[in-house]
């Protein structure tokens, strides 16, 4: 509400900007300087952002004359409420937008406990500060009662920018621990600000009135994003992306009104998460403003923001020893609260206690919404100069402890906060399944999403599907390689080209399958040369922690029937992806009558398809009957199981493989097909003659076949099979599949287990 009041007040923009703005250059310049000498000693950027923060604070540079008098000019220093106001305006409105509402719906009752558990903790050890500091913090205004109120709110407050960031910053956002604290801190952060908004209303006398003309401004501009994006989106349908003219309009209109909200005495981050957490996900408004935002905070606002954290610090406050005790009883309640209360709730709810501990250190991440909060409560509390360093210094410590505590803790951690499932077949069908589907062109996006969306199995199932766009650098750019996750196109960069018209296809296709289904496919790109373009690949599925990677064949359908082979590049990536996966991998062999791939008829249509897996043996046969269930359990597929037994196993008799397929094979029998969820057929066979002739009866029958890898030279069931092989990288049995003089109606899907070691 200040941080408003300073903006419309002002009358001298021009000299306090231009100090803020060479502030901010230094910031983001020392904080480079700092990750780069802390990156080695563990420390996460944040820290190194705070620290640099302390440099040029009170307590560094700013002791020089001529620094402290061009640093804090009392002109620029108002502008620093307005610019943390819009920072966290623009924050909470990108992690609306980046939230998974379907993943919080589920974990609901685990991030509230957890929240809950780490604020009920926080109300003790502040009811403890305030019973303590009440006679040493000097406050004019309400009663004591408001005071300790407000001091509880400050302990208790995680603030989510801080929390999102260092989770980022470990790499663990797409982690079941990581995603977890994130929700926790989103409801911490809420509920905080909900109960300081009732406490001002109270105050105030006029919160009941005011609190329903925020929700009306909150409701209408919620409805007024729906019909904006839609009519966005149904502009200029040949843009990628919408123009820097349209994203100033949704973002205006964002700020302007947080700003009506914050001058009727509330705090507008509810209002800014509501906003985007409603936005419409479908469609090229959603995806630009996730991309133009999401690089502007992480590149640029959250750097600042914890720039300016350590910039408030001022370590004159140690000069007397009770303030120093003051410090630490404050900040030590603060963290064992916060610590505390979150491995009492993980004992509760029967989680790791030590996973619960870096739950904790994070959760307790303080950042400028508590200094929003100080600034804010002056309407019930003046707090006396050093009162307010006293709460500054807290924050301050409380970020710099947590994230040098999460530091230690994940070193012990690293294993088991990582990769997760790196197979479907430890995984049950109604676990989350994380998958990769890469497309270098448009002709492979309707078979891709075909199989992400089979794999969904059931309607309740879960599933985080991701796509990413694989794209050729050109030679004249190939001097700079950019990564996956940096690569979006924008109308200002030299980018733009890349993809084509092939960029405009895949995003309509994935916005019709978003609005068809309710399912929200996750798209990114990858732009760099063939021979390494694998390691886009690898590295997006490690951070990503997908559990299967599916990638097309590098052949393709004609209308006739034939296969054609595409560029050799796509081949050579697809074999070393095969190759350095951390995960399973699975590649698509798109094909069916007249060159049309039937099964892609399960996006647009309630037709049953029928879908065959073939079951020889060994781990990849294993993995593609993991995917088998999954897929079965979708409500338009009808699947078989086709095992192929040798009529004399004489040779292979008491081998470990073969007892591992029986075992594996009669518990999934079990599990599955005598429940009906699918059909059942078994194939004796001599050779592979036989097994090729069974092949070719089956191939007009079934829209999409599933077959593991596997390397099946020495099994009689595919004996000579292997003399004309083309793809090796397919298998014995994909390869005849997916060859042009095979005379087949159905796509395939060629699995490969993970392998702990490359192959």
């Amino acid at each position: 509400m200040n941080a408003t009041k300073t903006f419309i007040c002002q009358q001298d923009l021009i000299n306090p900007l231009t100090t803020m703005g060479m502030q901010m250059s230094c910031i983001l310049v020392l904080s480079h300087f700092f990750h780069l000498v802390l990156k080695s000693t563990g420390h996460s950027g944040p820290i190194a952002q705070i620290l640099a923060g302390l440099v040029l604070g009170p307590s560094g540079l700013s002791r020089i004359t001529k620094i402290r008098d061009f640093f804090y000019q009392r002109s620029s220093m108002d502008y620093y409420p307005l610019v943390g106001f819009i920072f966290s305006i623009i924050f909470m409105f990108e992690l609306g937008l980046e939230t998974d509402i379907a993943y919080s719906i589920r974990t609901l009752r685990t991030a509230a406990t957890v929240s809950f558990g780490g604020i009920l903790f926080s109300v003790v050890s502040g009811g403890i500060a305030s019973f303590f500091l009440y006679r040493h913090l000097d406050y004019i205004g309400s009663s004591g009662i408001v005071y300790g109120m407000f001091l509880i709110i400050i302990l208790a407050e995680t603030n989510p920018p801080a929390t999102t960031r260092m989770a980022a910053e470990l790499k663990i956002t797409t982690s079941d621990a990581g995603r977890l604290a994130i929700s926790c801190a989103i409801i911490n952060d809420l509920t905080c600000l909900f109960l300081y908004c009732l406490i001002v209303g109270l105050h105030s006398g006029k919160g009941f009135g005011r609190g329903i003309v925020c929700l009306i401004i909150t409701s209408g501009l919620i409805l007024l994003n729906k019909y904006l994006a839609q009519w966005f989106n149904g502009r200029n349908r040949s843009q990628k992306y919408l123009k820097n003219a349209e994203v100033f309009v949704i973002l205006s209109l964002v700020i302007a009104s947080s700003m009506l909200i914050e001058l009727m005495s509330f705090n507008s981050s509810i209002n800014c998460f509501l906003v985007g957490l409603m936005f419409p996900r479908e469609g090229k408004s959603a995806r630009t403003l996730l991309f133009k935002l999401t690089y502007s905070l992480h590149n640029f606002i959250l750097p600042i923001y914890f720039g300016f954290i350590g910039f408030q610090f001022n370590a004159d406050y140690f000069r007397k020893v009770s303030n120093v005790v003051i410090l630490l009883i404050m900040v030590g309640l603060s963290v064992v609260g916060k610590v505390c209360g979150t491995i009492a709730a993980y004992q509760y709810l029967k989680l790791p206690w030590d996973e619960g501990a870096v739950l904790g250190f994070l959760l307790n991440m303080k950042g400028h919404a508590d200094l929003l909060l100080l600034s804010g409560i002056t309407e019930l509390l003046t707090w006396t100069m050093g009162s307010r360093d006293l709460l500054l210094t807290t924050i301050v410590l409380n970020t710099v402890i947590s994230g040098i505590g999460i530091g230690i803790f994940m070193r012990k951690e690293e294993g088991r906060l990582g990769h997760g499932y790196r197979s479907l077949e430890p995984q049950e069908t109604e676990d989350e399944l994380r998958v990769l589907g890469c497309v270098y062109g448009s002709r492979h996006v309707g078979a891709t999403i075909a199989v992400l969306y089979a794999l969904k199995g059931s309607v309740s199932a879960p599933i985080a599907p991701y796509l990413m766009h694989l794209i050729e650098l050109s030679e004249k750019s190939k001097s700079s390689k950019t990564l996956y996750h940096e690569l979006e196109d924008d109308e200002l960069n030299s980018e733009e080209n890349y993809g084509g018209n092939d960029v405009l296809e895949i995003n309509d296709a994935v916005d019709g399958f978003a609005v068809d289904n309710k399912i929200l496919i996750h798209q990114m790109k990858a732009v760099s040369l063939f021979s390494i373009m694998y390691e886009d690949v690898c590295d997006g599925a490690e951070d990503l922690r997908v559990s299967i990677i599916l990638i097309p064949f590098h052949k393709h359908q004609r209308i006739d029937g034939k296969m054609e082979s595409g560029k050799e590049g796509i081949r050579t990536t697809n074999q070393r992806i095969l190759r350095h996966a951390p995960c399973s991998v699975g590649i698509i062999v798109s094909r069916g009558p007249a060159g049309a791939p039937a099964f892609t008829q399960i996006l647009c249509s309630d037709m049953v398809q029928h879908v065959a897996t073939l079951f020889f043996g060994g781990s990849d046969d294993q993995e593609a009957l993991a995917c088998s269930k999954r897929i079965a359990a979708h409500p338009n597929v009808n699947l078989t199981v086709i095992r192929f037994v040798p009529m004399s196993s004489t040779s292979l008799t008491g081998s470990s493989s073969n007892v591992d397929d029986d075992v594996y094979f009669t518990d999934f029998y079990n599990r599955h097909v005598r429940s009906g969820q699918m059909g059942y057929v078994e194939k004796h066979v001599r050779n592979g003659a036989e097994t090729l002739g069974i092949l070719r009866e089956i191939g007009e029958m079934y829209s999409l076949f599933i077959v593991g890898k596997g390397k099946r030279g020495h099994s009689p069931m595919t004996t000579g099979m292997s003399d004309w092989e083309e793809c090796p990288e397919l298998g014995i049995v994909g390869d005849i599949l997916a060859s042009s003089e095979f005379n087949t109606g159905g796509s395939v899907l060629i699995i490969q287990q993970h392998r702990q070691t490359s192959i």
